[in-house]
């Protein structure tokens, strides 16, 4: 990884999902990378199992606006997904929106074995670099 690249976990999830899933969901999609920060839509930020997540990890929390979601290319599409947020994958978005401009997928969001929860990881771009 370049140095000042920084890599985010971008989620999703479903109201009633746990801690657990989304942790399953995390370790699915983190591999080897070290991790910065956590991210998701800005209404989802603060509930109890995203807190929980967040301090089991020791990672700060990104929330991301509603607004941040709809100009990022995800590379999967959910339907209902993009009737309800105005973009294919929350995970996806969420981890490019918070990881900041030209920041790249490192892979497709991960679900959950539950599927209540999908993780994707975004890479930054390093301080100073253009794509």
């Amino acid at each position: 990884m370049a140095v000042g690249a920084m890599i985010v976990a971008g989620f999703g999830f479903r109201r009633d999902a746990s801690a657990a899933s989304l942790r399953d969901a995390f370790d699915r999609a983190r591999g080897d990378h070290p991790v910065s920060g956590l991210a998701t839509a800005a209404d989802k930020a603060g509930t109890a199992q995203f807190r929980a997540l967040s301090a089991a990890l020791d990672l700060p929390v990104c929330p991301v606006a509603p607004e941040a979601l709809t100009p990022q290319a995800t590379h999967t599409h959910s339907p209902r997904v993009a009737a309800a947020r105005g973009t294919g994958s929350v995970a996806e978005a969420t981890a490019l929106a918070a990881a900041g401009p030209g920041a790249r997928l490192l892979a497709p969001r991960m679900i959950s074995a539950d599927r209540m929860a999908s993780c994707a990881l975004a890479m930054s771009l390093p301080e100073g670099q253009t794509q």
